[in-house]
């Protein structure tokens, strides 16, 4: 008689067995590419809507501004008919636009170059150099953002009239550095703390000076730190108005604060001309955001990583 002995079946068989028989395969990365495609389309269609409000009062602004008369701005409806850039034509032509634009430009311009110079080097210097004091250094300039422009206005104020700085825009920028400087240089300290301290050995081992190494290896990788700095500084000396209407006498002179108080108690009730150089007054702002914004997010993180 003949014995037979059973087969175990092939491990790869039962598998495949398994495969064809049994369970199905589960369905995992179909159920999260759905989670994930509803999640895509929810946050595009809020992405959507915050777009959409945050645009909607600028473009309704310049639609109003190109109502021919005052009192366009209550029946909106009319100004399809009628659209015209006269409004923009007449500040332009009959104000002093074009000289607050120019007083503005020179004063928040050399705020901007002579602010983030001075905070960068500040900055850079507290990052790497640990001389006596300096952290005491540092909440002295923190300290200075404290008092309200009501305490600094006489002192500042005395000061600019010893070094004959009244009424001159090398004045008002050292006024608007006063303000800036400290929080670019508080901003810019955060971001030096960043980058890695070997670029400075390895510029030391080239042969670069500590300055040179600052200017040729740690300006250029700090340029959204520089942005965020420079972005800062313009919108401040752009439009603060007590210091410039203290400090500023004449007519020439005046920023866009300055001059547009008069500009609204002549046409108050002129609404379509307020609308057109309000969009104006906007212009200069929107073009420098435009230079600097590639970097100003990552600005704004890489600065606060550190303290």
């Amino acid at each position: 008689m003949s014995t037979t002995t059973p087969t175990t079946p092939d491990r790869t068989t039962a598998r495949a067995d398994r495969t064809t028989t049994g369970t199905p395969a589960p369905r995992t990365s179909r159920g999260r590419a759905e989670r994930s495609l509803a999640g895509s389309l929810v946050s595009h269609g809020i992405l959507i809507v915050a777009s959409l409000a945050a645009l909607f009062p600028i473009a309704w602004l310049v639609f109003l501004s190109l109502g021919p008369d005052k009192d366009d701005y209550l029946h909106p409806g009319r100004i399809l008919d009628k659209m015209t850039f006269d409004n923009y034509a007449f500040v332009l032509q009959h104000t002093s636009f074009l000289d607050w634009l120019k007083s503005t430009l020179i004063v928040s311009l050399g705020t901007t170059v002579i602010g983030v110079l001075i905070a960068a080097t500040t900055g850079y210097a507290v990052s790497r150099m640990r001389f006596p004091g300096y952290r005491k250094f540092m909440w002295v300039l923190l300290v200075t953002q404290m008092f309200p422009v009501a305490v600094l206005m006489v002192p500042m104020y005395e000061i600019l009239s010893e070094l004959q700085l009244i009424d001159s825009y090398l004045g008002l920028v050292l006024v608007y550095c006063s303000t800036a400087v400290p929080y670019c240089a508080w901003l810019l300290k955060g971001y030096f703390d960043t980058i890695p301290f070997e670029i400075d050995e390895a510029g030391r081992v080239d042969g670069l000076s500590p300055f040179g190494t600052f200017a040729r290896l740690i300006l250029p990788l700090a340029k959204p730190g520089l942005a965020v700095a420079a972005f800062y500084s313009f919108i401040t000396a752009f439009g603060e108005v007590a210091f410039a209407s203290t400090f500023m006498l004449s007519d020439t002179k005046y920023t866009f604060a300055v001059g547009l108080q008069s500009f609204v108690s002549e046409h108050d009730a002129q609404q379509n001309l307020m609308f057109a150089t309000a969009v104006l007054v906007a212009i200069p702002v929107a073009g420098f955001f435009y230079l600097v914004q590639k970097n100003l997010v990552a600005g704004l993180t890489a600065g606060g990583t550190k303290g």
